[in-house]
């Protein structure tokens, strides 16, 4: 793990996540039936509002790293938030796996040129997502600490 960490530092990782966030916020709107975006429907503003919290966590995780501050408990809770929503992640890779192989089914049907190379970006990039969060999640650990309240007033010191 420590020559990944060389390789893909903490501002590269926090850089890459929130260039894939970004992407498949974009990606999130896009009907790859139809080729065409759909912001009228409530149902794609669902994933974008998840991951504000995952921008508020990779935020915190900047800010403590660079400040080189101790963990909190609002840090811990936006972090075990943000396994739940890990959980929609992995939903996600499984839907876009879904609509990536339902070509099969639709074959007869007039589908886009742009299906199947937008369908297994979604893929790539759902999938890519959770492998950087628990990443993030690592560095974390490694460069913030861990997450120890017993005594946290003994490790605060107010007058530095």
């Amino acid at each position: 793990m420590d020559a990944l960490s060389k390789i893909i530092t903490w501002k590269r990782n926090v850089l890459a996540s929130v260039v894939v966030l970004l992407s498949l916020v974009l990606l999130n709107f896009y009907g790859v039936y139809t080729n065409q975006f759909y912001f009228t429907k409530p149902d794609n503003y669902i994933f974008p509002l998840l991951t504000s919290v995952h921008f508020i966590y990779l935020y915190v995780v900047w800010f403590k790293i660079t400040e080189d501050e101790l963990p909190d408990p609002k840090m811990r809770n936006i972090e075990y938030i943000l396994y739940a929503i890990m959980i929609v992640y992995v939903f996600k890779i499984y839907d876009s796996i879904t609509i990536l192989n339902s070509i099969k089914t639709y074959g007869e049907h007039v589908i886009p040129v742009t299906f199947k190379p937008m369908a297994t970006l979604s893929v790539v990039l759902y999938s890519i997502l959770p492998i950087l969060t628990l990443y993030t999640f690592w560095l974390r650990k490694r460069y913030v600490g861990i997450y120890n309240f017993e005594n946290y007033n003994d490790n605060l010191n107010i007058w530095q």
